[in-house]
């Protein structure tokens, strides 16, 4: 959904009372406040405010939909995946190495983490993408740093923000050569169903009693 404003101003406010506690640093503040107000949808304006309370109410629980991030005994657990002239994909209940890497010529790849489980605190992928293309699927209370490099090709980076206190960290770099490499971030399916079911209950708020 776009956000309107009025979201924006409602995320710079969190930020300034954050910073006036001494939560953020002034560098912090400016640089999230850049980010704020070029935002243009609220899967972009959501993870920039997410580890800090909102004036007025009791700080958030360290992982508020309950998401366990530790490994899995018996599920899979893969170190790298190639697509030559193919494609790999690596996705569901899986457990994810320190280092992952992955390559592409003339194919696809597609890493998926959003039920994904982690071994370390950090995770690094390194992603080379030649006349190919890598993309990977971060979920949203994740910490990301997107720090590749592209040549006559994509490595977005726009995925790169603060996710929740605890949470893994996901660092992104390589290479993208006449291809690209495109990290997104997404809601999990749980997060989706409540914030669809907190949008409906602000709306009713508002809406206040039918009167006919």
């Amino acid at each position: 959904m776009r956000a309107a404003d009025a979201d924006r101003e409602r995320a710079a406010h969190v930020l300034r009372e954050a910073a006036g506690e001494g939560r953020l640093t002034l560098e912090e503040l400016d640089e999230r406040l850049d980010a704020v107000y070029a935002a243009k949808t609220y899967a972009e304006l959501e993870p920039i405010t997410r580890d800090l309370p909102v004036p007025g109410s009791p700080a958030p629980p360290a992982h508020p939909s309950g998401t366990d991030y530790r490994p899995v005994d018996g599920a899979p657990s893969w170190r790298g995946g190639i697509g030559i002239m193919s494609g790999f994909r690596r996705s569901g209940v899986w457990n994810v190495p320190r280092r992952f890497a992955a390559f592409t010529f003339w194919g696809g790849g597609k890493i998926d983490l959003r039920e994904a489980r982690f071994t370390e605190g950090e995770v690094t992928i390194s992603a080379l993408a030649v006349m190919g293309g890598v993309e990977v699927i971060v979920p949203d209370d994740l910490s990301v740093h997107v720090k590749g490099l592209g040549i006559m090709g994509g490595f977005d980076q726009r995925a790169s923000g603060p996710g929740v206190p605890g949470a893994p960290k996901v660092v992104v770099r390589g290479l993208a050569f006449w291809g690209g490499v495109n990290v997104k971030r997404r809601a999990r399916k749980q997060d989706k169903r409540l914030r669809k079911e907190m949008r409906r209950r602000e709306a009713a708020e508002i809406e206040g009693p039918e009167t006919s």
